[in-house]
């Protein structure tokens, strides 16, 4: 995601949902990431992965809707 930091803070100041869907992608971002350092996945494990890159991946492309709502505005 190629975002304007001006436009990613004024986002994030004025817009709850989007400021909740910032967090959470964060959060699970960050638990893929220790995923990704563990050497040999458990079959839950890899299923957990999966399920928070999928929840991921729908958070980013609502994330990138708002902020195409918001970039729209501004034009």
């Amino acid at each position: 995601m190629n975002i304007n930091p001006d436009l990613l803070e004024k986002v994030q100041k004025e817009n709850q949902e989007f400021r909740g869907l910032y967090q959470e992608h964060t959060s699970l971002k960050k638990k893929v990431e220790a995923l990704n350092k563990t050497k040999i996945l458990t079959p839950e494990q890899e299923v957990e992965k999966k399920k928070h890159q999928k929840q991921k991946l729908s958070l980013k492309d609502r994330m990138e809707k708002i902020l195409s709502e918001y970039q729209s505005s501004i034009h």
